[in-house]
């Protein structure tokens, strides 16, 4: 699950980007509405949510959700102000903005409205992903999956680790690239190694074998990798 971050505040950014990340999101986290806008034209659809403070560098957050309806684009969108007046509460959501959360908030608060935008929107994923004998739940971010007596077993991972299985289960018996992956699981300003991706499908791989299924992502060398679908 990724999120587009819009927030010209560094503290309230920060603080932001750390909670969502907790919460097993793929933060891209821009100050400016005009970079936002960038990332928006060049790859909309690979955001689950989009979070848009309403006064921006650039381009404003009304400017933003307006661009994004008149494209008729459905990603769902939070909008953050310190405007309280009823007024300008109608006009975010005239703009095409899904919820409208007022400055000082709890993250709680919009972390609750975040799943409440995920559930509502039919353009996100369902409750459930399920692959083979894996059994991805967003609603409590895990993944189960099937043991030889028939009942499914909870894998606990780390938020990286949820993500990467995600994107695999997304694109069963897919080759997956290194730079797609990076591309859909790391931020755009990340700073890794280029060895990152290789060390997460180790740790990933070992877990999965903890469980019985040590060739369920298979490597293709030269290429990439593979989730292989198979039933018990």
């Amino acid at each position: 699950m990724r999120v587009l971050l819009v927030e010209d505040e560094p503290d309230l950014g920060a603080a932001l980007e750390r909670s969502l990340k907790r919460e097993k999101y793929v933060v891209d986290w821009v100050k400016d509405g005009t970079e936002a806008w960038q990332f928006l034209e060049n790859g909309w659809n690979q955001y689950t949510v989009a979070i848009f403070d309403w006064l921006l560098p650039g381009l404003s957050g009304i400017e933003l959700c307006q661009r994004l309806r008149a494209k008729q684009n459905p990603l769902p969108i939070l909008m953050l102000t310190a405007r309280d007046r009823m007024e300008d509460r109608v006009m975010g959501l005239d703009a095409g903005a899904d919820d409208y959360l007022i400055k000082p908030f709890g993250i709680a608060e919009l972390l609750a409205r975040l799943r409440a935008l995920q559930r509502r929107s039919l353009q996100i994923q369902p409750p459930q992903l399920q692959v083979g004998n894996l059994l991805l739940d967003y609603a409590t971010s895990t993944v189960s999956i099937s043991t030889n007596t028939g009942k499914l077993q909870n894998i606990p991972l780390t938020a990286k680790e949820f993500q990467l299985l995600e994107y695999f289960m997304q694109h069963p018996n897919q080759i997956l690239s290194r730079d797609q992956i990076i591309s859909r699981i790391w931020q755009t300003e990340a700073d890794f190694n280029s060895n990152v991706v290789a060390a997460q499908m180790r740790l990933l791989r070992r877990k999965l074998t903890e469980y019985g299924y040590d060739h369920l992502i298979e490597t293709v060398y030269g290429m990439g990798y593979k989730l292989n679908t198979y039933e018990t």
